[in-house]
């Protein structure tokens, strides 16, 4: 036994060193004479396949084992700033170990390269790509990247650590059902759509590679082998200058056979059409329960895929939609020409197939039973009396339910004297009834973009007026749950509480085809609320409703108005989708009562209104402890407070981390405290990936909040992406078009990216919307700034000022010139030792504009060394002078930046 143990765990390690088809043509011939030997390392193999799964399988402990023997040295050792903990698994590109990053106290998926591997040029190659590849793309259903590094020889990569199980378990347990299976597949399609668009080939696409978290969201892993496609006209044999391309030799097979594209299978070049091949074999395999090409080995199986066609999907299970074998079979079409071309056309197919499903299923549960008597039996006439009483049993006795169609034929045929009245009758009356139907039919077409119009509150008491605010919010919340359908935020929308505004005039502003308006009044403990829906397109009211109920009733009439509007607009929901219409997050209503009230002053973003809402935030939670949303409003409240510099950020910062984590762990589906996370990460903690991580789970979880969407764009300037940010600035834009910090926010990812001509056209339209609002005369003041026009920066930067000031300040320039506009500046932030603890970050950038460089470096390390830097405007343009300083870089690698 011992000498077989010695022979599996030789083959074992040898075999993780390789992969696809160079590890099947090395087991080929280490277990050729022994098929018993071949699937003892197998099993091992499959159980350590995937990084960050934990398997508790006997074959996983065994492997474990064998796998400790060869490094056990390595469990509790660091590496940089990791300290090791245990063995998640083993693949072809390395162990995989679970490890605990000691400087940002959290936990990570380390893979490590075994010796014989790093010491190889070509595997080295592969391991760097496997980490650019995945770090270069941005989202939620593919794994995170956190550093790629090396300590005392061993290279490594530190990824977040998933808890879950690979598809290839779940598949190990059972099928799975066509619901899951769909699901699945679109989150696989959805990472690969983004993957491709950034020009990258997966080519490994196969259930050890995708992981199923225990919430449901999938992760695909393992870029290892990815490829950078090549745009049309370059060459194959160069690498272009400004990315990295991958080139396989001709003939050469990278990837796994059973789930190899037939161009991939003859080592021809590959595109974006072969990850969509592979995911048709993993989508036929979670449905069938076997592979569509399953050979016993490796070559077997390549022939199969490039001769024969995989038996269909209904061979396996009757409850296959012919959708889905269209879609299945499209995907593996041997022609790439006949495949799908892109991941997006798959993917829209995938998502209508599951919402048909849904609606579907949704009818079947909501139909109506079958009549208990045939047509036979109408009128009277009892059907069996009349083939006498031994006719109960045999054909008779078999019930046979007939259209009313084949009721009218039959009884055509039984008269037939009647026939030409008959259908003279039909058809007078189907005339009439189909020109009444075109003349009185509604759209049928979805209305597909709405505004919620401020409800006007109709009390004389101020103090009620949380309600009607609250009332609001919640049904522009819930209706943001509803797919395609626009919802213009909040925001943007209570720009017009309090005046008389047109509806249709408001759904032109706003580009929507639908306007929902109200009234609330309340009397003692009783509401009356007043509803109307009207169609902007032909001014016609499609609904309308009063709602007479109690006050502690409030929060289930907001979901049967967001309920009964989705139906008025024609929108097609799944259940989920319904149960997120009408989700209550309390039973308990003066939790609910206490909420709003906490919403109501946290959107006055005062320093008393922030501090009421905190109030009232935990007065909701002294009711009910478990409301994730109150939450999630404390959370919001605590960064407010520091973001503003109302509450020390050392204070303010963990107390909203602390709120969002418990958000959270109550209500994973919450987006807003994803969001918030995210600020505090980047912010706060200076943990980058964290963040991005964070604020990709929040635009999963709701696309349309247009916060998440402004932080996001606020935050990827510290990374250098200008162009991402700004995409993601215009995005809150559309879903918030009034905000004025939105509208700012734009005008200010533009001056990032020194756009400064379009920075100053949309700042100039956002002081148009309100002439008073400073931030967006601060932000132009910048772009005059930059583009050299010291006149127009003064009338901005200065607007507030006094005329005295104003004067002095154009003295100077004209005296002194801008090198004497910024030491005057200077020395009114410098007048006030504890202001300029707080400014520290601003004087290192004036500095800097004089070309100071020592006092600017001073400067930014007070500014770290305070916690003040704000990262995003290290990018700035005041900064520019100081990049390729080596103290630059310096700086970028102490914060974690470079």
């Amino acid at each position: 036994m011992a000498e077989r143990e010695q022979q599996v765990t030789s083959i074992f390690h040898s075999a993780l060193a390789r992969e696809g088809t160079e590890r099947h043509a090395f087991l080929d011939g280490a277990c050729a004479d022994d098929s018993e030997l071949r699937r003892e390392v197998e099993e091992l193999i499959r159980s350590h396949e995937s990084a960050g799964s934990f398997i508790a399988s006997p074959a996983y402990e065994r492997g474990a084992a064998l796998l400790e023997r060869r490094d056990e040295t390595l469990i509790g050792r660091s590496l940089a700033q990791y300290r090791v903990i245990s063995l998640l698994g083993a693949g072809g590109m390395g162990d995989v170990y679970l490890a605990e990053d000691t400087r940002l106290d959290r936990r990570v998926a380390l893979k490590i390269l075994p010796t014989e591997v790093a010491r190889d040029v070509e595997r080295m190659r592969r391991f760097v790509r496997e980490a650019k590849a995945a770090s270069a793309l941005n989202h939620p259903n593919i794994i995170t990247i956190y550093e790629i590094g090396e300590n005392d020889g061993s290279q490594f990569i530190a990824t977040e650590h998933i808890a879950g199980k690979t598809l290839r378990d779940l598949l190990h347990d059972a099928p799975n059902s066509l619901d899951a299976a769909l699901e699945i597949a679109i989150q696989v399609v959805s990472a690969l759509d983004v993957a491709h668009q950034a020009g990258i080939v997966h080519r490994d696409i196969k259930p050890e590679n995708v992981m199923v978290r225990p919430d449901g969201l999938v992760k695909l892993l393992d870029f290892g082998i990815a490829k950078l496609t090549e745009t049309p006209g370059s060459s194959t044999d160069t690498e272009a200058p400004t990315k990295a391309m991958v080139n396989t030799g001709a003939g050469t097979v990278i990837g796994t056979a059973n789930y190899m594209s037939p161009e991939q299978a003859k080592g021809t070049p590959v595109d974006t059409r072969t990850d969509l091949w592979s995911v048709g074999v993993v989508l036929y395999e979670m449905i069938a329960g076997c592979q569509p090409f399953s050979g016993e080995t490796p070559n077997e199986a390549i022939s199969l895929i490039l001769q024969k066609d995989p038996p269909p999907l209904a061979r396996y299970t009757r409850e296959v939609p012919a959708e889905l074998e269209r879609i299945v079979t499209k995907s593996l079409a041997k022609k790439r020409e006949e495949r799908y071309q892109t991941a997006k056309d798959l993917l829209i197919d995938l998502r209508s197939l599951k919402r048909k499903l849904e609606v579907n299923a949704e009818i079947d549960r909501t139909s109506p039973p079958e009549p208990l008597l045939s047509p036979a039996t109408i009128g009277g006439q009892n059907a069996g009396s009349t083939a006498g009483h031994g006719a109960t049993t045999g054909a008779a006795s078999a019930r046979q339910y007939v259209s009313s169609a084949e009721y009218v034929v039959t009884g055509i045929k039984q008269h037939k004297r009647a026939v030409v009245f008959v259908v003279a009758a039909i058809l007078v009356i189907g005339a009439l009834s189909v020109g009444s139907y075109l003349r009185t039919r509604p759209s049928t077409a979805p209305i597909d973009s709405i505004a919620v119009m401020p409800f006007e509150n109709q009390n004389s008491d101020a103090d009620s007026e949380y309600m009607s605010d609250g009332l609001t919010d919640s049904i522009i919340n819930s209706l943001t749950q509803v797919p395609n359908l626009k919802v213009i935020a909040r925001s943007s929308m209570f720009r017009y509480k309090g005046k008389q505004s047109d509806p249709l005039a408001v759904a032109k502003e706003l580009g929507v085809r639908a306007v929902l308006t109200g009234r609330l009044v309340q009397r003692g403990d009783n509401l009356a609320i007043n509803t109307e829906l009207i169609d902007a397109t032909n001014n016609q009211q499609i609904w309308g409703e009063r709602f007479e109920r109690k006050v502690s009733d409030l929060m289930s009439v907001q979901g049967e108005i967001a309920q009964e509007i989705s139906g008025k607009l024609r929108l097609k929901l799944s259940r989920t989708d319904e149960q997120q219409l009408t989700k209550h997050n309390t039973d308990n209503p003066d939790a609910y009562q206490s909420y709003l009230k906490g919403r109501f002053y946290w959107n006055k973003r005062t320093y008393e209104g922030l501090k009421k809402s905190i109030d009232y935030f935990n007065q909701a939670l002294e009711n009910d402890p478990s409301y994730a949303l109150a939450y999630a409003g404390l959370a919001d409240s605590w960064f407010t407070m520091g973001w503003y510099g109302a509450t020390p950020v050392a204070d303010a910062f963990p107390r909203a981390r602390t709120a969002a984590l418990k958000a959270i762990a109550l209500d994973p589906e919450l987006s807003e405290p994803h969001a918030t996370l995210a600020m505090i990460k980047a912010m706060h903690d200076w943990d980058w990936m964290g963040a991005e991580y964070e604020f990709k789970v929040a635009l999963q979880l709701n696309p349309k909040y247009p916060t998440a969407h402004q932080r996001y764009s606020l935050f990827l300037p510290i990374l250098g992406r200008f162009d991402e940010a700004l995409v993601e600035a215009r995005k809150a834009q559309e879903l918030d078009p009034l905000s004025l910090s939105i509208n700012e926010n734009v005008g200010d990812m533009l001056r990032m990216a020194r756009r400064y001509d379009e920075a100053e056209q949309q700042l100039l339209k956002t002081i148009e919307m309100d002439p008073d609002f400073e931030n967006a005369h601060e932000t132009l003041s910048l772009v005059y700034e930059a583009k050299g026009m010291p006149e127009k920066y003064i009338e901005q930067a200065y607007k507030g000022a006094t005329p005295e000031v104003r004067a002095h300040v154009k003295k100077i320039y004209a005296q002194e010139g801008q090198a004497g506009l910024l030491r005057y500046e200077l020395a009114d932030m410098l007048k006030d030792p504890t202001a300029s603890d707080f400014q520290s970050f601003y004087i290192a950038g004036v500095y800097a504009l004089l070309n100071d460089k020592d006092k600017s470096f001073e400067w930014l390390n007070k500014s770290v060394d305070k916690h003040a830097m704000k990262f995003t405007y290290l990018r700035d343009q005041k900064f520019d002078n100081l990049v390729g300083d080596p103290r630059y870089d310096a700086l970028l690698k102490r914060v974690g930046l470079k």
